[in-house]
């Protein structure tokens, strides 16, 4: 969805007349706003048409035998269904441009030098959280390119982190198991090892390597030492494994309006699949299939299998559109759509920028 093309087109969407339209608007923004159903009087105060409540009452009636507002309780007002949210996404969302202001802070906050790409993406993630007031998602594809250094370092008993540096700079850091008691003299003699055996390698190439040389007994590496080095390269080249880094901030926003403990295992289920490594990939996979943003409102994406929730996903693009991650937000569906929208394609853009 590209921002441009959602400004350009008609106020009213197919099979909806003025009246019904704004009738339509009025209770899916009062949504968002509230959460709390909509009745008929309400609805005649604040429309900028004049309609009698008796007329409303009647048009709300055809919004609901079209699939697009339904009653929580017989006496209650409307509330829109996932239908009706989509047909006001797609041709009844108001929105505007982030102004210069906010732009330069997303840049700003984007920008720290000396600062790792986790660090950045991760920062990425938790604005995303605070500018959206829902679940902050940025997906950074694990990077096939060539490894400039490696080094270990002591974290504490059986722990150790391993910095990784590209040779286009990135930076990598991953926290390893390492054998208890090992010197910090085995982390050392573990990353010259590996620095002399890269010369730009990759390291699927790299490890193939080092493991045969190690299954051939070429090394003069000790046991514990090697275990160190076979730790390091798998934490990124499991010949199996694919995908990259998912980073989540902001989950309790998802939880601060929960009322019924359904809801709540919904929620914990949603948890449980953004960490597997599929659910990594299919959301990939759908924001690049277009080339702006990408909203899908409950089950319609297919990933999470579950009403009250919507995905407003973005790729990012180098200068030279090459795909280097997936920015998003996720929430409940009656997210700000008219901010968020904004928001998520120009940090998108901006982590492209950085990132190519």
């Amino acid at each position: 969805m590209d921002i441009g093309a959602l400004s350009s087109r008609p106020a009213l969407p197919p099979g909806l007349d003025a009246r019904s339209a704004a009738i339509l608007r009025e209770i899916v923004e009062q949504y968002v706003e509230t959460g709390d159903p909509v009745g008929s009087r309400t609805l005649s105060q604040r429309l900028p048409l004049s309609l009698s409540p008796a007329t409303i009452r009647n048009i709300m009636a055809d919004l609901t035998e079209a699939g697009l507002l339904f009653s929580p309780h017989t006496s209650a007002g409307r509330l829109p269904t996932e239908k009706g949210v989509r047909l006001f996404v797609d041709g009844l969302l108001q929105f505007g441009s982030l102004s210069e202001e906010e732009r330069e802070t997303i840049t700003r906050a984007l920008e720290v030098r000396g600062r790792s790409l986790q660090d950045m993406l991760g920062e990425a993630s938790l604005m995303l959280s605070g500018l959206s007031s829902a679940a902050g998602l940025v997906l950074a594809p694990k990077s096939d390119g060539t490894i400039k250094h490696i080094e270990f370092v002591a974290l504490g008993p059986g722990r150790a982190l391993v910095i990784l540096v590209g040779s286009d700079g990135q930076v990598e850091n991953r926290v390893i198991e390492i054998p208890s008691g090992l010197p910090p003299s085995a982390l050392v003699e573990a990353g010259n090892y590996l620095n002399a055996h890269l010369s730009g390698r990759t390291l699927d190439i790299l490890r193939e390597k080092v493991s045969g040389d190690i299954a051939a007994n070429r090394t003069e590496l000790d046991q514990l030492t090697t275990e160190v080095v076979a730790s390091g390269l798998a934490t990124w080249s499991d010949a199996e494994e694919r995908g990259g880094t998912l980073f989540i901030r902001g989950q309790g926003r998802l939880l601060s309006d929960v009322t019924e403990i359904e809801r709540l295992s919904t929620i914990q289920m949603l948890f449980d699949r953004l960490e597997t490594q599929e659910t990594m990939l299919r959301l990939l996979d759908l924001a690049c299939e277009s080339e702006g943003v990408r909203i899908f409102i409950g089950a319609e994406s297919g990933l999470f299998g579950m009403a009250g929730m919507s995905v407003v996903m973005a790729p990012a693009r180098t200068d030279s559109n090459r795909i280097v991650g997936a920015i998003g937000v996720i929430g409940p569906t009656r997210i700000n759509y008219g901010r968020i929208i904004p928001v998520v394609d120009y940090t998108a853009r901006v982590i492209g920028r950085m990132l190519g």
